[in-house]
């Protein structure tokens, strides 16, 4: 079943149609001029209306008040021949058509009518504390005012009023309205004339180039000029200059085109060529140097465990020797894999509990050491989502980095902690061990690069850079504050943080 779209256009659209510019402009300003001057008029009408309908029931209390006050004394000697004489000066006035004066006991005492009508106000009761009421139905206002004398209610006075002022001057209002809206229609397509000639020809004109530029593809072709130095001269000029640039882009996009297939051969093959001696350099560390490792300390164990052998301390120094060098390749190996881990592992978020992570390394390094007097601080830390194993090697080395270089210390604290900072969750791990040279700070997190000679203090130089590249896989990042024998100040950063503090 079809269903025709010429009910969801708009209306607007609907009344310019299809026409050309020029009429498109004619037409808007006849709706936009009708539009103004309607409104324009229904303001003024409305306010004007308001406002003299205030002002002729205001003239309607002050001429109640008046009749109250001329009507005292009637009231109070019981005559009330006079009281209607008083109540016959309303008839001066044209809205009013009849009045009433009652007594304090609410019975009527002087009435007014305009001659031919047989109607006399209804006596609505006023509130003792109100002295005046007014009463609107349509065009018929009904007033009261109560009559005070010496402190006392002496009556109230009734008007019945009809505003036929107002009618005429609504009439009024619209024959004017009329004139005034046939004079700016006809100024109106007068303007639009001129605006035609001014306006849409060179418009039309331009967009005939547009158009033959998205047809062609040729962006050498230019819009004539415009005559006057306005804004139409101003859009073509700019017009020209972007077909000016679309034509310079389309010739180094040319360019680069007949090159690019070539640049990206080139670069897949080099990527290719550094996937495959990453490959080549992981295989070599975790498979060829892992087996003679573990051939040595497979000798060491036969030697240890040799007996009646010459030279007994000899050896023993010497298993020692081979040993230390073991672990060290080992350590180097374990932090060579981290780092190459922390750049290439998939990330698998979830919740990580940073506390409960430092406190296992923390008695992991106790029991590494049992003879060492050192002092864990470690804080509750709120979780954060991070990949639970890259966590755990980060503030493994911060943590190992501390206890090293608080090793030469005979007590030592080392914290873990975090603070809030302009809405940031900043995580620390701070020593009171060796620190390091604070003009140094910029080399602290390179590869391969120490602070410290190894006679000083055992390691690979791997540990923090490894650290780096963990936290900034995580959106985070790291800082160090320390100065020499005044410890240091890890702190770091990790993107999802929570905002809760423990």
């Amino acid at each position: 079943m079809k269903h025709s779209s010429g009910n969801s256009t708009p209306l607007t659209a609907r009344m310019l149609g299809s026409a050309s510019i020029s009429a498109k402009l004619t037409r808007m300003n006849l709706m936009v001029s009708g539009l103004v001057l309607l409104l324009a008029v229904v303001a003024f009408f409305v306010y004007d209306l308001v406002s003299f309908r205030h002002n002729l029931i205001r003239n309607l209390q002050t001429s109640a008040q008046i009749v109250g006050a001329n009507s005292v004394s009637a009231l109070l000697f019981d005559d009330p021949e006079s009281a209607t004489t008083t109540l016959s000066a309303l008839g001066s006035s044209p809205d009013v058509v009849a009045a009433t004066l009652v007594d304090n006991n609410g019975q009527e005492f002087a009435k007014y009518a305009r001659p031919g009508t047989t109607e006399l106000p209804r006596t609505v009761a006023l509130p003792r504390e109100e002295n005046d009421g007014v009463w609107t139905t349509g065009n018929r206002v009904l007033l009261a005012h109560r009559i005070i004398f010496e402190g006392k209610a002496a009556g109230i006075v009734y008007i019945s009023a009809q505003l036929r002022e107002t009618s005429r001057r609504a009439l009024q209002y619209l024959l004017i309205a009329v004139v005034i809206l046939l004079l700016c229609m006809g100024a109106t397509l007068l303007i639009s004339a001129a605006a035609r000639r001014l306006i849409a020809r060179p418009v039309i004109a331009l967009a005939e180039t547009a158009r033959r530029v998205s047809r062609e593809h040729d962006y050498s072709v230019r819009a004539g000029p415009h005559a006057d130095q306005d804004e139409i001269a101003a859009l073509i000029e700019a017009f020209n200059e972007m077909l000016g640039q679309i034509q310079d882009q389309d010739r180094a996009l040319t360019r680069a085109r007949d090159n690019l297939e070539l640049r990206v051969q080139e670069r897949t093959a080099a990527l290719r060529a550094a996937n495959r001696e990453l490959e080549a350099f992981s295989y070599t560390v975790a498979h060829d140097l892992r087996g003679p490792l573990d051939a040595i300390q497979g000798m060491v164990y036969l030697l240890e465990h040799k007996e009646g052998e010459q030279g007994e301390e000899q050896q023993q120094e010497i298993l020692e020797q081979l040993r230390n060098s073991t672990r060290g390749m080992a350590g180097l190996i374990d932090d060579l894999l981290n780092l190459s881990r922390a750049s290439t592992v998939a990330l698998k978020k979830e919740a990580v509990d940073l506390s409960a992570i430092a406190r296992q390394i923390a008695e992991e390094l106790e029991r590494s050491e049992p003879e060492r007097r050192v002092d864990f601080r470690i804080a509750d830390l709120p979780p954060v989502e991070a990949d639970t194993g890259l966590m755990r090697i980060a503030l493994d080395n911060l943590m190992r980095n501390a206890w090293k270089y608080t090793s030469q210390h005979e007590k030592a604290r080392i914290e873990v902690g975090m603070m809030r900072l302009r809405g940031e969750t900043l995580f620390f791990v701070r020593d009171d061990g060796a620190g390091f040279d604070p003009r140094k700070n910029d080399q602290l997190f390179q590869p391969f690069h120490r602070l410290h000679s190894r006679g000083e203090f055992p390691g690979t130089g791997i540990g923090l850079a490894t650290v780096q590249r963990i936290l900034a896989r995580h959106g985070g990042r790291i800082w160090a504050e320390g100065a020499v024998e005044q410890g240091a100040t890890f702190w770091f950063t990790v993107k999802d943080a929570s905002s809760a503090v423990a």
